[in-house]
């Protein structure tokens, strides 16, 4: 994706996986919601229209999920609908449930526990190839009684994408939950919380072009709900409570059916043009790509090369004009080494150098070229160091 601003020189986006681009279709579903001033809460023909809308959504965003509208809950993104699902709560067998297992690449909202006790979590080790260790998810639901399990279906920082079906089989013979972070998979690749045996799946909005602020907790048929995080109010089926967010609802119900017309054929083109991206990657002697040897998203590569500094990279890439990330950024914009790297037996020098170029619907293939050429120009001064072992410029 090209674009330009004022008299700024033309930039290409490269982070899609960070956020993407505001859907053209879910601006003019916000734009129509905000003339619709109903209180979605109210029984008047007002409110009714506004709440017409919501429901919409809902059927939406539970038909790309393959779930049910009524076990949809909105929410503020995907960091509050992952918090809202670790709770402690009843599991298959009706048994107690207060102890977690995550896997040790999930996102920080994953990572932090939810509600759970931080002396109640357990941290699932991955495989070098970064997916997660299935005989070390049997012998931690061996440990201990019924467990929570979170595991995210795609990584957002190698784009790997997990072994869900056969973690769920392990949870549910233990008689566990699974809950799944699917915020970077939707609209990439295809998801069914039946097909998956998922009791829990988390989605948000800004990663297919839908607003930012929204997301949604989507639960499996029959599956016994955690406590509300937010209480006060009857609203969104009394899981979370306050007025809903109807032009954000709307925009994220646009969005998500947007993304999901004619995924399969998008995809492959992205995954095209992402190959043709790793494959000037490549060239650079050194170089990784992480995760390349299993099933990926087909927008995803995490690059690195050992004597690499990421931060420098990405502000280097940024004065070129070319929009790309590191493996892992933190919430002030710091960049730091990845945990998703260290997780998978990588050392200092490769948590460091990762930098993620991630595509998306409207990326082209002069987008590619230009990261490829921006590369080649930066990597020699980049990659060379003098005996002090600072970067020359």
């Amino acid at each position: 994706m090209s674009y330009g601003r004022n008299h700024m020189q033309e930039r290409t986006y490269l982070d899609w996986n960070a956020t993407a681009p505001l859907r053209r279709e879910a601006r003019a579903a916000m734009a129509a919601a905000w003339d619709l001033f109903g209180n979605p809460s109210s029984v008047h023909a007002e409110g009714r229209r506004a709440r017409g809308l919501v429901e919409d959504a809902r059927v939406s965003v539970a038909d790309a999920v393959g779930g049910r509208p009524h076990n949809v809950i909105f929410t503020s993104g995907g960091t509050e609908a992952n918090t809202l699902a670790l709770t402690p709560s009843s599991g298959k067998h009706k048994q107690d449930i207060d102890n977690l297992i995550v896997s040790s690449i999930e996102h920080a909202s994953v990572l932090a526990g939810g509600r759970f006790a931080l002396d109640r979590v357990a941290r699932l080790p991955v495989h070098r190839s970064g997916l997660v260790d299935l005989d070390g998810l049997r012998t931690l639901l061996a440990q201990g009684p019924p467990a929570l399990v979170s595991i995210m279906l795609a990584n957002n920082e190698t784009g790997a994408i997990q072994p869900v079906a056969e973690a769920a089989h392990l949870v549910h013979e233990a008689g566990g939950l699974l809950h799944v972070d699917a915020v970077q998979a939707i609209g990439k690749i295809h998801i069914s919380i039946k097909e998956l045996n998922i009791d829990l799946l988390s989605i948000s909005a800004h990663k297919i072009g839908g607003p930012k602020g929204m997301g949604a907790l989507v639960f499996a048929e029959n599956q016994i709900r955690p406590s509300a995080l937010i209480r006060g109010g009857g609203q969104e089926q009394g899981g979370r409570a306050g007025t809903e967010n109807v032009p954000g609802i709307a925009g994220f119900g646009a969005a998500v059916m947007a993304a999901e017309t004619g995924r399969t054929t998008n995809m492959a083109r992205v995954q095209t043009l992402r190959n043709r991206l790793e494959d000037g990657l490549r060239q650079t002697p050194g170089s990784v790509i992480f995760s390349q040897e299993i099933a990926r998203l087909p927008n995803t590569t995490l690059f690195g090369v050992p004597t690499l500094k990421a931060e420098t990279a990405v502000i280097r890439f940024d004065l070129e004009g070319v929009a790309v990330s590191s493996g892992s950024a933190c919430s002030s914009g710091k960049v730091q080494p990845s945990h998703v790297l260290e997780a998978m037996g990588y050392g200092p020098e490769m948590t460091r150098s990762a930098l993620r170029f991630s595509l998306g619907w409207e990326t082209t293939e002069a987008d590619v070229d230009r990261a490829i050429k921006t590369w080649r120009k930066l990597s020699g001064a980049l990659l060379r160091r003098d005996e002090t072992g600072l970067e020359l410029f």
